[in-house]
């Protein structure tokens, strides 16, 4: 059981992290750059300021959750997580309803969660973020008794996240998911999707189904007017029931960078269960937890971070 905490205002905890700059800091080694960079954030931060009360690289399978609850363990007022969206959002569990702060260094392949809060992806500019420490609080999903930070997507992405080649990855970023959810499609057979929202049923027959907090996907926005602080997921079918319209969509969104149109979503709702037909496991924050029929629900303002100068908080 999780212990009551006192959560100071946002204000307050601003005032403390720019007044006594007591942090921690986490990179996961193993991301696309953060062996590289592992030096130069601890430096860095220490240049501007920062009392550091723990640094500590993650170069294992397994033990990042351990190594939080030890950084979070130090008392700081702001817990600096880099790495890619898997380590923001096992970061963002740990700190849901804490009175920390997480500071994001995007350091992987899509940066989703970075990009909803306006992070520059360059490490210059994402340390500058940090410096400035200006506090926001966002919104968090969880389905079931699982907390997450940007997805959970139900179809062909299941088996992708661990069929992306690391050699892929680092060659060809993001467009290394697309891509490979594209060469596995002809064996992925069509499922049929119950969404149960606000006592409405909607149905629909897809390859993909996703469920989105914040604007991003795979590193590309799905709708103009979504936030990672709307207070709504977003939930829509990526193409339909034909092999040919998943390929179609996946390619698209792996090549069309900022000309991609940005419709509406399928649903916007806090609150939802998914059923399918057959039963099919989940893509939660690309690691594969659990299976439908699940229950999805908003954690508004659920966790406080360091947002970019662009960021509206609201």
């Amino acid at each position: 059981m999780r212990r009551e905490v006192h959560v100071r205002s946002k204000s307050e905890l601003q005032d403390a992290i720019r007044r006594d700059r007591r942090a921690a800091v986490v990179v996961n080694t193993r991301s696309r750059r953060g062996r590289r960079l592992y030096d130069v954030v601890r430096l860095r931060l220490a240049d501007v300021g920062f009392d550091l009360l723990g640094c500590f690289p993650v170069d294992r399978p397994g033990e990042l959750g351990g190594v939080l609850a030890a950084a979070i363990a130090l008392g700081p007022d702001l817990l600096v997580v880099g790495g890619g969206d898997g380590s923001v959002s096992e970061a963002a569990r740990h700190l849901a309803h804490q009175d920390i702060a997480l500071g994001v260094l995007p350091l992987g392949t899509t940066n989703n969660f970075a990009r909803a809060l306006a992070i520059p992806p360059r490490p210059a500019g994402a340390l500058a973020v940090l410096a400035d420490a200006t506090v926001a609080d966002v919104d968090l999903g969880q389905a079931g008794d699982l907390i997450f930070a940007n997805h959970v997507n139900v179809g062909v992405s299941a088996q992708v996240g661990a069929r992306v080649p690391a050699r892929l990855k680092r060659h060809l970023g993001k467009s290394a998911y697309p891509l490979t959810a594209a060469a596995g499609l002809p064996w992925h057979r069509p499922f049929r999707a119950r969404i149960t929202a606000g006592g409405e049923a909607y149905e629909v027959v897809t390859h993909q189904l996703n469920i989105v907090n914040g604007r991003f996907q795979a590193g590309r926005p799905i709708t103009r007017d979504a936030s990672v602080d709307d207070r709504l997921l977003h939930v829509y079918p990526l193409g339909g029931p034909h092999r040919r319209q998943l390929v179609a969509a996946t390619l698209h969104q792996a090549f069309a960078g900022r000309r991609r149109p940005t419709a509406p979503p399928f649903l916007a709702t806090d609150d939802l269960t998914l059923d399918t037909d057959p039963p099919l496991p989940l893509d939660v924050d690309g690691e594969v937890h659990g299976r439908t029929p699940i229950r999805v629900r908003l954690l508004p303002n659920a966790l406080r971070v360091l947002a970019g100068p662009t960021f509206r908080d609201t």
